[in-house]
């Protein structure tokens, strides 16, 4: 890429043909890479992203749509995991903002596969969606930048990820899970398990932490045995709670990092009454009929459906003042003991 300098913010709008020079490429290049279009080498794409993110270009809005000044009245909402309840709160929650706007929402499921949520993005972007909001699986987020430079709103709910300008709705989750497992160290818990979803998922990095900063805080070593990552649904929680029960030291309590590992663990629990008499455990995010677990339970709640409309929220008011600064929200946690 060239060094031209970017342009100074009393000067006129970059354009697309800034961006190409800039980026070395051909005006054709950078608008095919900024619509989403396939068939341009990765270093080319870095190249004009770098070069859009660099001039502050973004696409006229009004080039998109069906007619100049017109929107569609759609916002493309990506999730996760449709099959946990939570999502679908998350998602009650953007339809009852995007609704009452008289807009519409168009609904995919990544199924935390990032090449799934590429295709989502791409779709809805061919399909004129006035905004996005992501709950983003991780890993390479080319097409999100794509979607910023392109002039798409966009709003991230649950997670954060790096090298993306966007408004973004957090949960509190390093203080929940730090307070949570504080509570169990006050009861006289030492050998406590922790039971999450693989590292590369932003939440589960961050109650991670809050898990060994309680510890650290406690002057209390953690057994790297107690420490299982990477359980996606409740059948693989299961089949890990199964195997610490079954181990020569087993955890006299559990810090579960999300609702399907819990009912995993939950489950396995049932199983085996004598281990769950004396089991503690400390459950992030609250679930299905929580209240009725027949097992000692405390859970560290907070709203999913308020996350929902806290990013649609986010969007609505994007979609009025493009231009103003990106916000970022962290909604509180409640422990339920």
């Amino acid at each position: 890429m060239s060094g031209r300098p970017a342009k100074n913010r009393g000067s006129a709008a970059p354009t697309v043909q800034d961006v190409a020079a800039a980026a070395g490429v051909s005006p054709m290049t950078v608008s095919r890479v900024l619509s989403g279009g396939p068939n341009v080498r990765p270093e080319k794409v870095q190249a004009v992203l770098d070069a859009a993110a660099a001039l502050g270009y973004r696409r006229n809005e009004n080039a998109r749509s069906l007619r100049p000044g017109q929107r569609t009245g759609l916002i493309g909402v990506i999730i996760t995991n449709v099959a946990n309840p939570y999502y679908a709160q998350v998602q009650l929650g953007v339809e009852e903002i995007v609704t009452a706007d008289g807009m519409l929402l168009l609904v995919g499921n990544s199924g935390e596969d990032i090449e799934r949520e590429r295709a989502l993005v791409n779709d809805f972007i061919g399909r004129k969606v006035d905004g996005l909001i992501v709950v983003p699986a991780g890993g390479d987020v080319t097409h999100l930048r794509t979607a910023v430079a392109a002039g798409i709103p966009l709003a991230l709910a649950s997670r954060q990820v790096d090298g993306v300008t966007a408004d973004v709705v957090l949960v509190d989750d390093e203080n929940g899970a730090r307070d949570g497992t504080a509570f169990l160290i006050a009861q006289g818990h030492r050998r406590i398990a922790f039971l999450g979803n693989r590292a590369s998922v932003f939440t589960s990095r961050r109650r991670r932490l809050g898990f060994e900063r309680a510890h650290h805080e406690a002057g209390i070593a953690i057994d790297p045995d107690l420490m299982r990552a990477g359980q996606n649904d409740d059948a693989a929680a299961h089949d890990v709670m199964v195997e610490l029960l079954a181990g020569d030291d087993p955890p006299t309590a559990v810090f579960s990092a999300n609702n399907r590992n819990t009912i995993g663990a939950l489950r396995a629990l049932a199983e085996h009454p004598e281990a769950a008499a004396a089991m503690r455990i400390v459950a992030f995010d609250d679930f299905e009929l929580s209240a009725l677990v027949p097992f000692d339970l405390s859970v560290i709640e907070h709203d999913p459906r308020e996350l929902g409309r806290t990013a649609a929220r986010m969007m609505m008011q994007r979609l009025a003042a493009p231009e103003s600064e990106p916000q970022l929200v962290e909604l509180p946690t409640r422990f339920r003991e």
